[in-house]
């Protein structure tokens, strides 16, 4: 079966929606769990006045039955709140008036760093509004929604994603060495989702200072996936290949403009005896550095990826631009924003990792029934057991 989601949705549009396919039948599934999750992405110190106005949750609408997943295309919807002031502008039918009326909340000066120029240029539009709505990371409410249904997947074969702040606004954290199992519990206690209480202060102080100032700020959020087999993914063609999947995946998330696995660009600075992971008795890595990852196949040590997010293009202070009905010198449009989002994209990062993650294990161990998944997956660890050699470390 082929695994694929998709989304649908603008973000002032009537709702979302998330199309997921390749979900092996008889998965115990719940909406709560979902919405969980939903919650989790709109969390976060810094988050603007949507957030107040949005209590994303779903409605199944096809592929669950009895708390089970069928094997069909699994659907949800979630609807926009915030639609019923917005009808009029994002109405799909044409204008009573006729051709000569305009819209409100017309978007005729683009924003530096967000799609709006491009887009625009691209599919000839005259209403930047046309771009943005869907351009928003808005969209990413269905991206949770498909991964947290993922989530519940993985958890199955013992799996489990997590993600924590690691740097904001400039401020960078000290990471706890151990990081705390399970993450997300120790991490969602932050208000920014951060593990150092100290970094945490600072980092509160200067979301604050970026809003008095109209400002907005980036940062990079650390997910990690613990209990994976050796083996998602293949070398054998470049668009098998795990961590270039994962890139593409986490890049696709709106504002992240960075990823890294293990080392990341710090593995280009050293030699390689500080790089590669030895490998012992038992088949064990000395380190971590790859990040869980080599030749494209996970390696069965915990997969780490660095994940940085640009600040939100759209600024209370607005930059410099072009109005495209004169031509002439503006100030970018101002839309409602948040001064940072680097908390809620690690939730979004989980989700496309797992995303990732779950068409790789499905890929490996295939199955119609969650049953028959779960017996070629122990299969394929007892014989990468047999090939562990004997009397050798566990």
């Amino acid at each position: 079966m082929t695994f694929r989601f998709t989304t649908a949705g603008e973000s002032h549009g009537r709702g979302l929606v998330g199309v997921l396919e390749g979900i092996p039948a008889g998965l115990p599934l719940s909406a709560e769990r979902v919405n969980a999750e939903l919650k989790r992405r709109m969390g976060g110190y810094g988050r603007g006045a949507r957030m107040k106005i949005e209590a994303d949750q779903i409605e199944w609408l096809s592929g669950v039955r009895a708390g089970e997943t069928l094997g069909s295309p699994i659907a949800m919807l979630v609807w926009n709140r915030d639609w019923e002031h917005w009808q009029d502008v994002m109405a799909p039918e044409a204008d009573a008036a006729g051709g000569g009326s305009e819209r409100r909340r017309q978007v005729t000066r683009p924003r530096p760093g967000h799609a709006d120029l491009a887009g625009s240029l691209k599919y000839d539009r005259q209403d930047a509004r046309d771009i943005l709505e869907r351009a928003s990371a808005r969209e990413t409410v269905a991206r949770v929604a498909c991964g947290a249904v993922c989530k519940v997947l993985l958890e199955q074969f013992g799996v489990e994603i997590g993600s924590h702040v690691v740097e904001l606004g400039g401020v960078v954290a000290k990471c706890p060495v151990p990081i705390p199992q399970p993450l997300n519990p120790a991490s969602d206690a932050s208000l920014v989702r951060c593990l150092d209480a100290e970094a945490e202060k600072e980092m509160i102080a200067r979301i604050d200072a970026a809003k008095a100032t109209g400002d907005t700020l980036g940062g990079v959020v650390e997910v990690i996936a613990l209990g994976l087999p050796v083996g998602l993914g293949s070398h054998v063609s470049w668009d098998a290949k795990l961590d270039g999947r994962l890139a593409q995946a986490l890049m696709s998330i709106p504002a992240v403009k960075g990823v890294e696995l293990g080392l990341g660009f710090e593995a280009a600075r050293r030699k390689g005896s500080e790089v590669h992971d030895e490998i012992l008795p038992g088949l064990a890595r000395a380190t971590n550095r790859a990040g869980g990852t080599e030749g494209g196949m996970t390696t069965g040590e915990p997969l780490v990826a660095r994940v940085a997010m640009k600040p939100i293009s759209t600024l209370m202070s607005p930059l410099r631009t072009v109005d495209l009905k004169t031509g002439g010198p503006a100030q970018a449009q101002s839309e409602r924003s948040d001064v940072t989002a680097v908390p809620a994209m690690g939730v979004i990062a989980e989700a496309m990792l797992a995303l990732v993650l779950a068409q790789a294990l499905l890929e490996k161990f295939g199955g119609d029934a969650l049953s028959e998944t779960r017996r070629n997956f122990e299969g394929y660890l007892a014989q990468v057991r047999a090939r562990t050699p004997k009397g050798a470390a566990s």
